[in-house]
């Protein structure tokens, strides 16, 4: 009877000891540190070389971009009198105070309006065309180099592409030279895979949205270089009213 007290005495113990041990184990589980997040420099690693066109097409994108909003943006800005500057010297015949007022004046409104004013004397129609050159010629170089955002945003995704196709050769490949599927034999392909696709696709939505912005300033200019034209014709006809 002792000898089967002592013997349960003694696997009460072994399950106690097992429970703590368990417990201990859990415990030091949780007072693990986190592993710390996946940088976006290790990620692009991860991605593969297909990652080296990817990221010069985000420099290209943002240069590009800064180059044209800060050139249209400067073309944006018009003198809050200019115009009714140039109506009073037309009307008051000092077409030379014009003149050097459209030269000191940095815009394609102002070229325009000097264009017109170096073709008076001619018919209207004449002067008509002339400004309308000069806007067709101003509008092309607010355009400058706005066809490569669109060309960024259509070749970018399909670089992100050709990143998905690598990374699947590469997981066949791991696969085939492991001899059994497991995580570790993907897990290079998949990053690679999703990496460069979401990267390849983030930079062509940044390069559309991009290009957009830009066409959508520019028509704004464009509607105004035509408001000033026409009103610019009317001042020529004002004096022989």
């Amino acid at each position: 009877m002792y000898g089967i007290i002592l013997q349960i005495s003694q696997t009460t113990t072994d399950v106690v000891d097992t429970v703590n041990q368990a417990a201990s184990q859990i415990a030091n589980q949780i007072q693990q540190p986190k592993e710390e997040a996946i940088s976006i420099m290790s990620l692009a690693i991860k991605g593969g070389w297909i990652m080296i066109p990817i990221f010069i097409l985000s420099i290209i994108t943002v240069y590009v971009f800064v180059e044209r909003y800060i050139a249209i943006k400067k073309a944006s800005r018009e003198e809050s009198n200019f115009m009714n500057n140039i109506r009073d010297f037309i009307v008051n015949d000092r077409l030379d105070s014009a003149n050097s007022l459209c030269k000191s004046t940095d815009s394609p409104i102002a070229r325009m309006t000097e264009k017109g004013l170096q073709r008076l004397g001619r018919p209207l129609k004449e002067i008509e065309e002339s400004i309308e050159i000069v806007g067709k010629f101003e509008v092309y170089k607010l355009e400058k180099n706005l066809a490569i955002l669109a060309i960024v945003a259509g070749i970018a995704p399909m670089f992100g592409f050709i990143g998905t196709i690598i990374g699947v050769i590469k997981i066949f490949h791991d696969i085939s030279i492991a001899g059994d599927v497991s995580i570790s034999s993907v897990s290079a392909g998949l990053y690679t895979k999703m990496v460069s696709s979401a990267s390849g696709l983030i930079v062509g939505i940044v390069a559309f949205v991009c290009y957009h912005w830009l066409n959508i300033m520019i028509e704004k200019i464009v509607q105004k270089m035509e408001y000033n034209a026409m009103n610019f014709i009317d001042f020529l006809q004002e004096p022989t009213r």
